[in-house]
């Protein structure tokens, strides 16, 4: 079985062609970006959203090293997105919680993140998926868990799918995986 992260990045791959359009919503310290970048190539773009600074920078400097130049970096919140994509895409991500190695009072919320997932859903391709990694062992975790939970299980089966995948035999609040697929073109 896969680790958490590895297997975001495999429900991704599954869908995300060369030349797409994706989403990082929580560049973090851009391991996302990175493997975003290289899996639309240089023909397609990935836009990355942070509130901090600090995780636009590193993200950066993360994508300077490993020379990828498809990728816009934009310092404002994820539930923003529409302002600044309007394109189709293919998928996007969300490593929720705080920032490793930052300010782990900067958390990111319940209603700005399904904010986002509600704008996405709008943008995304049929056969397109939103993942969330959803890290809840923080103050503050519990309560976007839930709500996360809650908006997703009211998803109409009609047009989306969605998965939950998680180990269940390990302490410590693991994080775990929620995975929204467009099945159908809603109304």
């Amino acid at each position: 079985m896969q680790k958490i992260i590895p297997y975001a990045h495999t429900i991704l791959r599954e869908v995300v062609d060369k030349g797409e359009i994706v989403i990082d919503a929580t560049c973090g310290n851009g391991h996302d970006t990175l493997f975003l970048s290289q899996l639309v190539g240089h023909t397609g773009k990935v836009f990355g959203f942070d509130i901090q600074e600090q995780a636009i920078n590193q993200t950066k400097n993360h994508l300077q090293h490993h020379q990828c130049h498809n990728v816009q970096l934009i310092l404002d919140g994820h539930e923003q997105v529409k302002h600044y994509v309007s394109e189709e895409i293919a998928g996007a991500i969300f490593n929720l919680g705080y920032l490793p190695k930052g300010d782990h009072s900067i958390i990111t919320k319940p209603k700005a993140t399904i904010q986002a997932i509600q704008a996405l859903i709008t943008l995304l391709k049929k056969k397109g998926r939103i993942v969330l990694v959803v890290y809840h062992g923080h103050t503050g975790g519990a309560e976007e868990k839930q709500a996360l939970l809650d908006y997703c299980t009211q998803l109409d089966q009609q047009y989306f799918q969605v998965l939950q995948y998680q180990f269940i035999n390990q302490v410590n609040n693991p994080p775990f995986i929620l995975a929204i697929e467009k099945i159908k073109e809603t109304n």
